[in-house]
């Protein structure tokens, strides 16, 4: 969790404004970066090159000119913390002295009970001629009396008070006897076994309550400590400078707040705080005590926070389950509601949903059409028809969760029972259920599998992002090389941790080149979109980069590509698709007219651990194993039991956990299966077979170029506006069973080239999860780098690029011998 949060995390509500603002540090810490590093060195680049400039002094001069801004910065919010803490030390240890006053009173009170009780029972034996009392021995005792009904004063209430002003009234006798009737009444009032109860219940409450103030300010200490820390760390590391260790040692230390001295004081408090709840409740056990404490104060946290940490610990787990920054939501309160009625009271719904129930509605009604519809003689085709026209609208549109669509594909098929068996006779549900069942789970599914957890590994112990920025940081800095550098990394990162995680990954390491230049630089656009755009690219590069090229594998089963197929047909492909699309970004930006400075991505410095070494290995071996599953398939059986070894390996170690697997993209494998249901439908019902042989006649005997043109064409208009998974689902069955029909049978070369066109549409920032991720990209301000033109000028012409390259460099490298397709 990053430490903005955890500061928001750990934080007393009520005190959010006297912590550090680490936010805003941070954020002044980025704008002296563009505003006068990057400056200085723009200055310096008059007289020499860049890469010559060392420990200079126009270098030295920007140091210096940013310690001059943070460092008051960093005086005022330490200003800010003592004058906190000094007014809630001075109220906390005073509260704490009169607990220990009122303690020593109810223990003197608690102590004398027994002698108070023996003394008025020799009052009354005296008043009543049956023992004598000396009149020493009762003057001496007066005192006694008169102290202990002094200290019972601090825990009378209001009616104690009233009892002590009617009681102070002699109203005749001696003295003696009126004091001595004066104290008995008094004890009868006050010193009953429920009224000591009641106040040590009192003194339990005012311990508990202020032992969790002083854990709090304890804490309020520590936090800003840390936070002091990290916030120079990051300074020294964007500044280059080395602040840190002298502000913290001759400024922060030397602190109230942090001197050794005050931390002491407030331990040596809570010290006796524990130890008068130990009196009180625990018969003197400090262990005891501390652990009933420490609930306490648990207990207290919880209630107090519940909410903070209910939505930021729910805002942290959506991001590391797909590996990306908490998405943006829409302020729905700005939408227009209305209320229903209900017999459970007043429902509020926005214009969202009665949009969703409309297209829903209309959804529904072409099913139940399509039901009566007679377009097939045969009604289980009509029925799978339906169903596929049903869900395709289910999944363009989104009204309802795409996973949840792919659900509701079995359940239709069974019902409806669409499914036939060898002879062409309809099965009952009970065969079918079973049938349908045991084609969803998949070794597809399990290929998936496997490339999540190698995913997984190589994201969770940083092995992508070290072997990332070590290439990165030879690319120097010049726009252009750097630029190509990225949408390299992007590509290659897309082939093993999928083009989903790939690009959070890559945008992320560019934020030191991204934070010093000025707004709306042509660079900073430029360089998201080619990111952008190359993880899109890369989503063809290996058969587990995308869960299409999961689909199409399931699709050409019969005799899907080995992994060196995949990649001698898609590795090329992906070299010339993002040379292409890096001159159309240098021609539509020109970035390397732009005078800003490009800072140089460092690269890790830590050694690599045996954890990691053990992630590579597996990986490395994994994948050798995929490439020559043929030989193996004998021992193997297929690609699936291989991708089995990385789950068992990694989760059997310890290497990825239970929350690791609980992270998986389960709603990816339900779409996958869902897709898998649906073409299993299509092609038992004969559905298949016949719109194959219908497109067939209408495109007659043409060549299969003509055919992976046409179909190339149509993948990529639908893909840029609806999922590239969805695109592949509803497209590649069709376009195999239409290869297979051909004269001149190309299958598999239909559905190669497809799928390589579904990942290839990037039209617009809807077209795939790294545009969508890219758009979403601001600036420290909150400023957007990307606009929607950014991807109509540049995506579509990367889209058209990418279909004219897959159909030309595409189908000649797959019509080659050694491909065989």
């Amino acid at each position: 969790m990053k430490f903005s949060h955890s500061i928001q995390f750990n934080s007393v509500p009520d005190w959010a404004d006297h912590y550090l603002a680490y936010s805003n540090l941070k954020k002044l810490i980025y704008q002296i970066e563009r505003d006068i590093v990057a400056s200085s060195i723009t200055a310096a680049n008059d007289t020499e090159v860049i890469s010559s400039i060392t420990e200079q002094s126009p270098l030295l001069d920007a140091k210096s000119r940013a310690n001059a801004i943070f460092i008051p910065a960093l005086d005022k919010e330490l200003a800010k913390i003592n004058v906190f803490y000094l007014n809630k030390e001075k109220e906390f240890l005073e509260e704490v002295e009169i607990l220990i006053s009122d303690y020593a009173a109810f223990e003197n009170l608690e102590d004398n009970v027994s002698i108070h009780s023996n003394a008025f029972n020799i009052s009354r034996s005296y008043q009543s001629g049956e023992g004598s009392l000396p009149r020493k021995k009762s003057s001496s005792s007066q005192p006694k009396r008169r102290s202990t009904s002094d200290a019972a004063v601090s825990f009378m209430s209001s009616d104690d008070d009233e009892a002590e002003n009617q009681f102070s009234q002699p109203t005749g006798g001696s003295r003696l006897s009126t004091e001595v009737d004066f104290l008995d009444n008094r004890l009868s009032f006050l010193w009953t076994p429920s009224s000591l109860e009641d106040q040590k219940i009192r003194l339990k409450k005012r311990t508990i309550e202020l032992f969790v103030w002083l854990s709090e300010l304890k804490s309020f200490s520590s936090l800003n400590y840390t936070g002091f820390s990290k916030i120079l760390k990051k300074y020294d590391k964007i500044t280059n400078s080395r602040l840190k260790s002298s502000y913290l040692n001759n400024v922060v230390n030397e602190s109230y707040p942090f001197r050794h001295p005050t931390r002491q004081r407030l331990e040596d408090k809570i010290s006796k705080v524990q130890e008068i709840y130990a009196n009180l409740c625990t018969n003197a056990n400090m262990d005891i005590a501390i652990r009933e404490l420490k609930t306490h104060l648990r207990e207290f946290i919880v209630w107090e926070r519940n909410t903070i940490w209910r939505d930021i610990i729910g805002l942290e787990r959506k991001a590391h389950a797909v590996g990306i920054k908490a998405p943006v939501t829409v302020d729905h309160s700005l939408e227009a509601t209305s209320k229903i009625s209900t017999p459970f009271g007043m429902l509020s719904v926005s214009s969202t949903f009665w949009r969703n129930v409309i297209i829903l509605l209309i959804c529904v009604g072409v099913f139940v059409f399509l039901l009566d519809a007679s377009f097939f003689k045969r009604e289980e085709q009509r029925y799978c028809f339906a169903i596929l026209i049903f869900s395709s609208l289910l999944w363009s549109t989104e009204v309802i969760p795409l996973f949840v669509t792919s659900l509701a594909v079995p359940l239709l098929v069974v019902c409806l029972r669409v499914l036939r068996d060898d002879q062409n006779n309809r099965l009952g549900a009970k065969d079918a259920a079973r049938q349908i069942f045991q084609t969803m789970f998949s070794p597809v599914i399990m290929l998936l599998l496997g490339g999540f957890a190698i995913a997984g590994a190589l994201s969770k112990y940083h092995i992508a992002k070290m072997m990332a920025t070590f290439v990165l940081s030879k690319a120097g800095t010049k726009p252009r090389f750097v630029l190509l550098a990225n949408m390299f990394v992007a590509t290659f990162a897309s082939m093993w941790i999928s083009n989903v995680a790939a690009p959070v990954l890559c945008l992320s390491l560019i934020q030191p080149i991204l934070r010093p230049l000025p707004p709306n630089s042509n660079f900073g656009r430029c360089l998201i979109l080619g990111i952008a755009l190359a993880s899109n690219v890369g989503g063809m590069a290996s058969p587990i980069s995308s869960p299409q090229n999961i689909i199409a594998i399931g699709i050409m089963e019969r005799s899907p590509p080995t992994w060196i197929q995949w990649f001698f047909i898609a590795i090329p492909l992906c070299i010339i698709i993002d040379l292409l699309i890096w001159l159309l970004l240098l021609w539509n930006y020109e970035p390397t007219k732009n005078s800003s400075i490009i800072h140089p991505i460092r690269s890790s410095k830590d050694p690599w651990t045996g954890t990691q070494i053990f992630v590579i290995i597996v990986t490395v071996i994994t994948i050798l194993l995929w490439c020559i599953e043929k030989r193996l398939e004998s021992f193997f059986g297929d690609m699936g039991v291989i991708a089995i070894l990385p789950l068992v390996l990694f989760f059997g170690s310890g290497i990825l956990t239970k929350e690791d697997f609980n992270n998986f993209l389960w709603t990816v494998i339900i779409l996958a299966m869902g897709g898998i249901a649906l073409g299993r439908a299509v092609q038992s019902s004969g559905l298949l077979h016949t719109i194959a042989k219908s497109i067939q006649a209408m495109v007659g005997d043409l060549h299969p170029w003509h055919v992976l043109v046409i179909f190339s064409t149509l993948v990529l208009v639908v893909t840029t506006f609806i999922s590239h998974t969805v695109g592949a689902l509803i497209i590649l069955p069709i376009v195999f069973e239409i290869g297979v029909k051909l004269s001149d049978p190309h299958p598999n070369l239909l559905v190669m080239g497809s799928v390589l066109m579904c990942s290839s549409a990037m039209g617009l920032p809807i077209s795939g999860f790294p545009n969508m991720n890219a758009i979403m990209m601001e600036d420290e301000m909150g400023v957007r780098y990307l606009s929607t033109m950014d991807f109509i000028k540049t995506g579509v012409p990367a889209s058209i690029l990418a279909l004219v390259t897959i159909v030309t460099v595409g189908y000649g490298i797959m019509s080659l011998p050694l491909i065989g397709y």
